[in-house]
């Protein structure tokens, strides 16, 4: 291993070195920025390698107005608020899931198909889950949709908050953000996806995109291929994470969520409205769909006065270039959900006590 780690490392610096500017590489996958931290890998890369977190945390990137709607939800007597447990301390406009356990309105579920067992345990309420995630999490939703379907619960919606990376890969460069040179790709995502899909990214944006595993010698050996692409001047989709990802995915997964969802455009947290990038209940479905039983639109909500998850979530800047962080945001009475969530930058920076440190 340590020989695989010291050719990694002599490929990075060989680009600092051609190059003689620093390389941003944008790691889109929250289970990537804590790997990154706990296990020390900034402290071996060259100084010219300037790691960014980008919006890779599904909790931290559901926007301001989706929050603000489940709490509303979970202020009806005739609801029941079924939610994972990184969800229940994000803060809305009015409070946190949090503040709602104590009336019995909320409960916190470890799968989706916990969510609807709850639904047939208290027949006399709606159960909504709240179905916050990227790729890896939207097939399970997806089942228990059709199992509801099949089983005519009827007390059971879903407000789906699922979103799609790809689609914010584009946004961030749309937007004309120079500081990303590339991107270190989220393995779990792309074994339901396959990193073909990054190929709209290289193709359209120049930017080189590696799917890596969370082992550290998978992330360094990931980081070392978008150096040798950078400096040989190309932009390829690569995986060096060949055993568990292939080129085209989990094809029976992806089918089941084509069947129950459809993209459309969404909001993000930091990055506004996407086009087609959040999964909405397909019309077949529209019985378990909370939008629609309960008139609800999607609102875009104002941030938090002072946080700066967004700018964050974009890599636009550090954790620790927050005047709040670490001083009234804390893990323990956290300001922004880059706080609250366990994959989250902020929380993760706070953890691992990198405050103004940056590789």
């Amino acid at each position: 291993m340590l020989e695989r780690i010291q050719k990694a490392q002599s490929q990075m610096s060989s680009a600092c070195s051609k190059l003689g500017r620093q390389i941003n590489i944008m790691e889109v996958c929250g289970t990537h920025t804590v790997s990154i931290f706990r296990n020390g890998i900034r402290s071996i890369l060259p100084v010219g390698i300037k790691l960014l977190s980008g919006p890779g945390c599904p909790v931290c990137v559901t926007d301001q107005g989706y929050i603000d709607t489940v709490m509303r939800l979970a202020d009806r007597e005739d609801c029941l608020i079924a939610t994972y447990g990184d969800m229940i301390r994000v803060p809305g406009k009015n409070g946190s899931l949090e503040t709602k356990q104590p009336n019995d309105n909320v409960k916190v579920v470890l799968s989706s198909e916990d969510a609807l067992d709850l639904a047939k345990e208290n027949p006399g309420r709606q159960v909504i889950f709240i179905a916050v995630g990227f790729e890896t999490t939207t097939p399970a939703t997806a089942v228990v949709i059709k199992e509801a379907a099949q089983q005519s619960v009827k007390n059971f919606t879903v407000l789906s908050g699922h979103k799609l990376v790809v689609p914010a890969m584009n946004a961030l460069l749309s937007a004309k953000n120079d500081k990303i040179d590339a991107f270190l790709c989220p393995g779990h995502v792309s074994v339901i996806t396959g990193y073909n899909i990054y190929r709209e990214v290289t193709e359209r944006f120049k930017r080189p995109c590696v799917v890596a595993g969370f082992e550290p010698l998978q992330i360094i050996e990931g980081l070392a291929e978008i150096c040798r692409q950078i400096e040989q001047g190309k932009a390829e989709v690569k995986s060096v994470y060949p055993a568990v990802v292939t080129e085209n995915g989990n094809a029976t997964a992806q089918k089941i969520v084509n069947e129950v969802f459809e993209p459309i455009d969404g909001y993000w947290r930091g990055l506004e409205k996407i086009e087609k990038s959040t999964l909405k209940v397909r019309d077949k479905y529209e019985q378990f769909d909370a939008f629609k039983r309960f008139g609800l639109e999607e609102i875009q909500a104002e941030e938090t006065t002072g946080c700066r998850c967004g700018e964050v979530l974009c890599g636009l800047i550090d954790p620790s270039d927050c005047a709040l962080f670490g001083n009234i945001c804390t893990p323990l009475e956290p300001i922004g959900p880059c706080m609250v969530s366990s994959e989250g930058a902020c929380s993760a920076w706070f953890k691992y006590g990198q405050k103004g440190k940056r590789g």
